[in-house]
């Protein structure tokens, strides 16, 4: 049969024709299965992002619902100490303060002869001491440690007002555990729930100080020391510590010390211990007790003198 026979070559022709066809439904497949694939996808994508926001938000918003709690009695950020239980008060001091034994913050007399005043010299006035301190801070526990007996020898016999800020200065040297700040959470928390244990808790977490650029304790163990210094109510101090309720109260509280010191000539604070005597800052050896006695002594006189009324002289 000749290859120009009219019916071969309509043949050919329907035959190129499946093929096209066939080549076009195979096409339109593969785009139907992209397509397909592409909302599959786009769908997935779009149910993480939605998960992911929800999770951020539900996150934010339980962060933003948390009140950022401030302790009841805090005072300038800091706390005062009206009981020292807990803290041995007799003996020599650590270091050698025994030197000081019996001696305690009053002016020391006068030996000149002055004319007799008309009126009565004013009421000794209280001296105010205030330790800024980091329990992570080397020098705030040589200064407690030197320094406790007398200090609550002082506070026992109404010769000073002593008061104790906890700060977190030294956050980040704890191997990202930050201890320093969880610390003051927990020295808050004392103050707060167990006022009349503070001092021992406080005094503790300063002489069993750990090291720096170490873990320090857990929130676990932080309670089971202030459980062990003496404070009541141990459920409710243990949650206090282990939720950290007062950590964002500290980490502002060191900001704004660092930014200025209430009743001080400008002062502001630059590093741990800071000591303030009437607002005069202590530069002297924080772990030399005698030192420390004599300034506070001088203090106490200058601020006797300046507050007594000069005596007129009798005929």
């Amino acid at each position: 049969m000749s290859s120009d026979d009219p019916t071969n070559a309509g043949t050919a022709s329907e035959r190129r024709d499946a093929v096209r066809e066939k080549a076009l439904q195979v096409q339109a497949r593969q785009s139907r299965a992209r397509a397909i694939r592409a909302a599959v996808i786009a769908t997935a994508v779009l149910a993480v992002v939605v998960v992911v926001g929800a999770v951020v938000t539900w996150a934010v918003s339980s962060a933003a619902s948390k009140p950022v709690l401030s302790p009841a009695n805090v005072i300038d950020d800091g706390f005062v100490v009206n009981d020292v239980t807990g803290v041995a008060q007799t003996g020599a001091d650590a270091g050698g303060a025994g030197v000081v034994e019996g001696e305690t913050p009053t002016p020391e007399p006068t030996t000149e002869k002055t004319p007799e005043p008309t009126t009565s010299p004013t009421e000794q006035p209280v001296v105010d001491i205030r330790v800024y301190v980091d329990y992570l801070s080397t020098g705030s526990r040589d200064f407690q440690v030197a320094n406790a007996q007398q200090l609550s020898k002082w506070v026992t016999e109404d010769a000073a007002t002593l008061s104790y800020f906890p700060v977190a200065m030294l956050t980040s040297k704890s191997n990202g555990t930050k201890y320093s700040l969880r610390a003051a959470s927990a020295a808050a928390c004392v103050a707060e729930h167990s006022p009349e244990h503070f001092f021992a808790f406080n005094n503790a977490l300063l002489a069993q100080q750990p090291a720096i650029d170490e873990d320090g304790y857990t929130d676990g163990e932080l309670a089971d020391m202030a459980i062990a210094s003496g404070a009541e109510g141990a459920k409710v101090v243990r949650a206090c510590i282990e939720d950290q309720d007062y950590a964002s109260w500290a980490k502002t509280a060191t900001e704004r010390a660092l930014d200025g010191l209430p009743d001080t000539d400008g002062l502001s604070l630059t590093g741990t211990p800071m000591v303030l005597v009437n607002g005069v800052q202590y530069v002297g050896a924080m772990d030399d007790p005698k030192e420390f006695a004599q300034f506070v002594l001088t203090v106490a006189s200058d601020a006797y003198y300046d507050e007594t009324p000069s005596p007129t002289p009798t005929p």
